[in-house]
C-alpha cells in the first residue's frame, strides 16, 4: 500500500474545500438572503436554523452508526460514501437559492424550511464519512495533526473564495440580489463537486478495524464508552461554544458591515484576512504542537482571540479599518483551533478504542459533529433572535442608532465571552496533554499487538 504522504494531505484538503463552499455561503449569507429576498423575519430564520441544526445533529449520529456497520470494500469504508452522496448534496445546495418571485409569504417560509433541512441532512451523509476517514488514513499522531491542518487550510481556501467573491456577486448597490445568490450557488456547486472527486481520488484508507456483528449493534456498549470518554466530553463542550462564536461572527458581520459601517465591500476584505490569518498560522502548527502539545497551543490561540474581541468591545467609535486590524489578531488566534481540532478528534477516537475495545470512528466522529451542529443551532437561533431584539428592520434603509450599537455589541462582546469559556474548558477540563497523548498512542499500539 502506498505510504502516507502529500497526496493524502492534498486529498483531505480538497474534502473540506468542497464542504465549505456551501457551508460558508449558508453560514455567512443565508440569513440576509432569507430576510432581504424571501422577506422572512430574522427571528423566524433563527428558529429555522435552530430546528434544522438540531435535526442535522440527530442525522449525524444515525449516519455515523450506519457507517460503522458497513464493511470496508475495495475503495475503503468511507470514500465510496463521499462519492455517492456528493451529487445530491450539491444539487440541494443550489435549490436553497432558487427564488420564485410573486409567491405568498407562506410559500417562501415553507420553501426555506424544506430546502435548508434537506441540504443539512445530505451534508451529514458526506461530512460524517469524510471526518471519520482521518483516523483510518494514518495512525501516526503527527501525521494526523498534518491532516487536520490541511483540512483547516481547505476550509480556509473555500472561505477566502466565498467571503471575497460572494459580496461582489450577491449585492448590487448595497442591496441583496436574488439572481446574484443563485449565480454564486451554481458556481460554488460546480467547484464543490470537483473538490469531492479530488478527495476521493487522492486519499487512501490504511487502517481497517474488524468489528464483529454483536459489536455493530451494541449501542449500549457505545453509549457507556462515550460517557466514560472525558476527553470527548470536554472537546464537545469546547467545540459547541466555539461554533456558536464563529457562526455568530459570520452572521452578524454581514449586518455589521452592511448597516453599522455601511461598507459591504469590507466584508470581502475581512473574509480574505480571516483566511490569510489561518494560512499564516499553519506553518506554526507543527513546531508548536511538537514542542508544547495540541491542547497547549490551541489554548494560547483562543486566549488571544478573547483579548482581541474584548478590546473591540471596549474601544469607542472604532473605524472600519481599526475593527478589521484588531479582529485580524483574533482570527489568527482562533485559527489554531480550526487547524488542530480534527487532530483532537482522532485522539478522542483512539481513547475510545482504548477504554472500550471498539473501533467506532463513524460513531465517535458523529457525536462530535452532533455537538458542532448543536452549536450551529444555538448560533442560528441567537443570531436571528438577537438581530431582531436589537431592532433590525429589513424594511428600513437606515437602521436606528440603538440598533446599530446593538449589532456592534453582538459582533464583539458575545465572541469575547464564548472564546473565554472555550479557553477555560481546554485548560481545566480537557485531559489529553502532550505527555498523555504520547502514552495513549503507546498503550493503544500495545493493546492492538496483544489482540493479534
Amino acid at each position: 500500500m502506498r505510504p502516507f504522504g502529500m497526496r493524502d494531505k492534498l486529498g483531505y484538503l480538497f474534502g473540506d474545500f468542497g464542504n465549505d463552499f456551501f457551508f460558508m455561503l449558508a453560514s455567512s449569507f443565508l440569513m440576509v438572503y432569507y430576510t432581504d429576498i424571501f422577506g422572512i423575519n430574522a427571528a423566524v430564520v433563527g428558529g429555522l436554523f435552530a430546528v434544522a441544526r438540531l435535526w442535522d445533529a440527530v442525522a449525524d449520529v444515525v449516519w455515523g452508526r450506519f457507517i460503522d456497520t458497513r464493511k470496508s470494500g475495495k475503495h475503503g469504508k468511507f470514500r465510496p460514501w463521499i462519492f455517492r452522496m456528493s451529487f445530491p448534496l450539491v444539487f440541494s445546495g443550489v435549490l436553497m437559492f432558487v427564488y420564485i418571485p410573486g409567491m405568498p409569504d407562506g410559500f417562501y417560509l415553507a420553501y426555506a424550511f424544506v430546502t435548508y433541512i434537506l441540504w443539512g441532512t445530505l451534508y451529514s451523509t458526506v461530512n460524517i464519512p469524510y471526518g471519520s476517514m482521518a483516523s483510518v488514513i494514518t495512525g501516526n499522531s503527527v501525521e494526523r495533526t498534518a491532516l487536520s491542518s490541511y483540512r483547516g487550510l481547505g476550509a480556509a481556501l473555500a472561505g477566502i473564495i466565498v467571503n471575497a467573491v460572494t459580496p461582489l456577486i450577491v449585492f448590487k448597490n448595497n442591496e441583496a440580489d436574488a439572481g446574484g445568490f443563485l449565480t454564486a450557488a451554481i458556481i460554488f456547486g460546480i467547484l464543490a463537486l470537483a473538490c469531492y472527486m479530488a478527495c476521493v481520488g487522492l486519499t487512501t484508507e490504511r487502517i481497517v478495524a474488524q468489528v464483529n456483528d454483536s459489536e455493530k449493534v451494541s449501542l449500549r456498549s457505545t453509549v457507556k464508552g462515550l460517557v466514560k470518554n472525558k476527553p470527548l466530553i470536554a472537546i464537545l463542550l469546547a467545540s459547541l461554544l466555539f461554533m456558536v462564536s464563529i457562526l455568530l461572527i459570520g452572521t452578524v458581520n454581514v449586518f455589521l458591515f452592511k448597516d453599522y459601517f455601511s461598507n459591504t465591500a469590507a466584508l470581502s476584505i475581512i473574509g480574505v484576512i480571516q483566511t490569510v490569518a489561518m494560512i499564516v498560522a499553519m506553518p506554526f502548527v507543527k513546531p508548536l504542537v511538537s514542542r508544547f502539545g495540541k491542547k497547549e497551543t490551541v489554548s494560547a490561540g483562543i486566549l488571544l482571540s478573547t483579548v482581541s474581541y474584548g478590546i473591540l468591545y471596549l474601544l469607542p467609535s472604532v473605524t472600519t479599518t481599526q475593527f478589521i486590524i484588531i479582529a485580524a489578531f483574533g482570527m489568527f488566534g482562533f485559527s489554531f483551533f480550526n487547524l488542530v481540532v480534527w487532530a483532537f478528534v482522532t485522539d478522542v477516537i483512539d481513547y475510545h478504542e482504548l477504554i472500550t475495545g471498539l473501533r467506532e470512528d463513524g460513531t465517535v466522529y458523529s457525536i462530535y459533529s452532533f455537538a458542532r451542529k448543536v452549536g450551529q443551532a444555538i448560533a442560528g437561533a441567537i443570531g436571528g433572535v438577537a438581530i431582531t431584539a436589537v431592532g433590525y428592520d429589513s424594511a428600513l434603509t437606515v437602521q436606528t442608532q440603538a440598533t446599530l450599537d446593538g449589532i456592534y455589541n453582538l459582533a464583539t462582546l458575545i465572541p469575547a465571552i464564548t472564546f473565554l469559556a472555550v479557553f477555560l474548558i481546554l485548560v481545566f477540563l480537557y485531559p489529553l496533554t502532550k505527555q498523555r497523548v504520547s502514552k495513549l498512542s503507546a498503550d493503544l499500539a500495545e493493546k492492538r499487538e496483544m489482540e493479534k
